[in-house]
């Protein structure tokens, strides 16, 4: 679904920013809350962004107040399995943050991502002041225009309002379980895709 244009499109602009932009203030810490697919998945790339200071997996957008893992799976507390995401604007932008986000996950398939299927898999941008929605909108119609995927982008942009933050099982997931059959055939794959795209972007090791 993906072509060779989608990796085109998003490498061009990820070198520059960095550069320009380390000598501002060294206090520039923000917060996005990102939801697509399985938050073990994403939160597995985000923590290999340089920039990115905490990833941490939870759930919103949903009318229960502090769900758990399993009433959230039901598909009725209207959550949407997410990463919160806080990142130093010195070192990354909200450009490179939501270009790994259209890289790592299929925003053209409603509630589901590969195996994975309900409204709490759902592509969404949760923004929360006028940047981050002007940001979002504006890629996603960039991306539309573009025709980069065959398919018409469904991703919801979307008020953020409350973030309630998983058990402790699922944080770090894929680093405390790298040999789980899950870990090895569906977020491995995503790392090594980012880590192809972005491979100027990525934290030392």
């Amino acid at each position: 679904m993906k072509n060779i244009f989608l990796i085109a499109i998003f490498a061009l602009s990820v070198n520059g920013f960095a550069q320009s932009n380390k000598t501002k203030s060294a206090s520039n810490l923000e917060t996005i809350t990102l939801g697509g697919g399985c938050y073990w998945c994403v939160e597995a790339v985000y923590e290999n962004l340089d920039g990115v200071k905490s990833v941490v997996s939870g759930f919103s957008g949903g009318k229960v107040a502090n769900p758990t893992y399993e009433e959230v799976c039901t598909g009725t507390t209207g959550h949407a399995e997410v990463v919160q995401i806080t990142y130093d604007k010195n070192v990354t932008d909200l450009d490179e943050i939501f270009k790994v986000f259209f890289t790592v996950h299929d925003p053209t398939t409603l509630n589901r991502q590969g195996a994975d299927v309900g409204t709490q898999y759902r592509s969404v941008i949760f923004y929360k002041n006028a940047e981050q929605k002007t940001a979002a909108e504006s890629i996603i119609a960039e991306l539309n225009k573009a025709k980069v995927y065959s398919s018409p982008i469904v991703t919801k942009v979307e008020p953020f309002k409350a973030f309630y933050k998983a058990e402790d099982y699922h944080q770090n997931y894929y680093a405390n379980n790298k040999n789980q059959p899950y870990c090895k055939m569906v977020i491995q794959p995503k790392i090594e895709k980012f880590e192809k795209v972005f491979k100027d972007k990525l934290k030392k090791k």
